[in-house]
């Protein structure tokens, strides 16, 4: 028996580029589907010959006893990968085990530090061809012919071609797994974006993932068994999660669907990841929900060992570029881990506490969050508009509202009464005069008070009055329209008659 064993690793890259490359949401459905059999599917020849330790959410270690079976692995699996779909790379290293794994921990420790750092040496992509190849009209790589089931002919690269190629079982499977219906019907999923909208044309990318699971997994690699077993139950109590808030949102009024089709779309459920595309007007209760039901799913020895999860949330108009709205989905969800993180938000184990952070595309271009921070919610250099993110659970006395205190000041401003309308109205005029003078919105506010009703001072006051954080003065008036707005516009009145 060989002294050594090899513990090898593999990390898939490119995924969120390689889904919403397109705006075609048949597109998306493929990739998705694509991008989950990689570390299943894909690596099933290869696993087969080894133990695998982990192969879900983009990440595949597994134990080979012989070394031409660890090097069959290296040399073939990236490969296999980008043929099957083109645009996505794989990140890859290899460590010595000893016989009785006894090294196992440390071993995984550095097979990770060895990973990371393959994941700055970029790899060829299969799809180059020469300058005067024909193109893809919609991503621009070199186009192949196809002739589709109906006769028409079409050039796609070869991108597009592997994910429209994928069985559409496939994508029933992703959907039937995170709505937790076996009998859905192929009809119900949603192919086209005009099955995502109804009152509006608002639409919303969610990106959840959970905190803190590097630090959890360290705990977990003092065997091969421990850590698999981890990562089975972990991928359980994110699918369930994801069941259990579908099934609250169907039971809501208006959920209204078009049809037979369901208004979520699932990109990825995997791990502790979750990406959906859905109706705008469900996106904050669907997450809510789902955030707080993967806490209860990952509880173990009391309340303060749940895991938690953060999320961002991009609303958008049904025509946008999908991966500008992704792109700003997970930006917000990572703006929401760094405020979770503050030392005085942490939990008494020292977890993150689970938040959600969002914001509405109002212009045609969206680079990083940072700029939007800058241009749409800076006032100057004492006020700010950015009030998020919302927690799950209260934290920090009161200078951070929780998700339900948000929908709760949201709900005043639906009214459809005569105090709701004017609430609104003054609070659109008191933000105007705040970008113009922020003399003339406090003498706004003054004039508000004075004569306004009970009801619509009240509502006014929430939101506009300001809480101190780092030298700044943030309100939460801009929020509270643009949940409003996506939530309750109605710009298609024929569609609901």
């Amino acid at each position: 028996m060989s002294e050594y064993k090899f513990l090898y690793g593999a990390s898939v890259q490119g995924i969120q580029g390689f889904i919403f490359q397109t705006n075609e949401l048949k597109d998306i459905v493929g990739a998705s589907e694509l991008v989950e059999n990689i570390c299943t599917e894909m690596f099933k020849p290869y696993g087969e010959k080894g133990t695998i330790v982990v192969n879900a959410a983009g990440n595949v270690k597994c134990i080979f006893s012989k070394k031409e079976d660890c090097e069959f692995a290296v040399r073939y699996f990236p490969k296999s990968v980008m043929e099957k779909a083109p645009g996505i790379t794989i990140s890859q290293a290899v460590v010595k085990l000893r016989s009785d794994e006894s090294d196992f921990k440390g071993q995984v420790e550095k097979l990770e530090q060895q990973l990371h750092a393959q994941r700055n040496k970029p790899l060829r992509r299969v799809s180059y061809g020469p300058m005067a190849a024909l193109r893809s009209r919609k991503t621009g790589f070199p186009a192949v012919k196809v002739v589709n089931n109906k006769g028409n002919v079409d050039f796609l690269d070869e991108a597009t071609k592997a994910k429209r190629d994928h069985p559409e079982n496939s994508t029933l499977k992703l959907a039937k797994k995170s709505f937790g219906n076996e009998e859905l019907s192929a009809k119900a999923v949603a192919y086209d974006i005009g099955d995502l909208t109804d009152k509006n044309d608002w639409i919303a990318i969610i990106h959840a993932d959970g905190n803190g699971l590097g630090q959890v997994v360290a705990t977990k690699n003092n065997k091969p068994g421990e850590l698999k077993d981890f990562s089975e139950k972990l991928d359980a109590a994110t699918v369930k999660a994801a069941q259990q808030a579908f099934a609250e949102i169907v039971k809501s009024p208006d959920y209204c669907p078009k049809g037979s089709v369901v208004p979520f779309r699932p990109v990825v459920l995997s791990g502790d990841d979750m990406t959906v595309i859905c109706r705008a007007s469900l996106a904050m209760r669907y997450v809510t929900s789902y955030i707080r039901h993967f806490e209860e799913n990952t509880l173990s020895n009391g309340k303060e060992n749940a895991l938690t999860a953060c999320a961002g949330i991009a609303y958008m108009k049904s025509s946008y570029p999908f991966h500008y709205g992704y792109r700003l989905a997970e930006a917000l969800c990572e703006e929401a881990k760094k405020d979770a993180k503050r030392e005085d938000h942490l939990r008494k184990d020292g977890k993150a506490p689970s938040c959600i952070m969002f914001h509405k595309i109002q212009g045609s271009y969206v680079s990083n969050f940072s700029q939007i921070e800058r241009d749409e919610l800076t006032i100057n250099s004492k006020n700010s508009l950015k009030f998020g993110p919302y927690y799950l659970k209260q934290v920090d006395g009161e200078t951070r509202w929780t998700i339900n205190e948000l929908r709760n000041n949201v709900a005043r401003l639906v009214n459809e009464k005569e105090d709701g309308n004017t609430a609104k109205t003054d609070i659109r005029q008191w933000l105007t005069l705040m970008h113009e003078d922020t003399d003339k919105a406090f003498q706004k506010e003054k004039r508000v008070h004075a004569v306004a009703s009970h009801h619509n001072d009240e509502t006014f006051r929430k939101a506009t009055s300001g809480l101190m954080r780092g030298g700044m003065c943030v309100y939460p008036a801009y929020d509270m329209l643009q949940l409003l707005t996506v939530e309750n516009q109605i710009t298609k009145e024929e569609d609901n008659e």
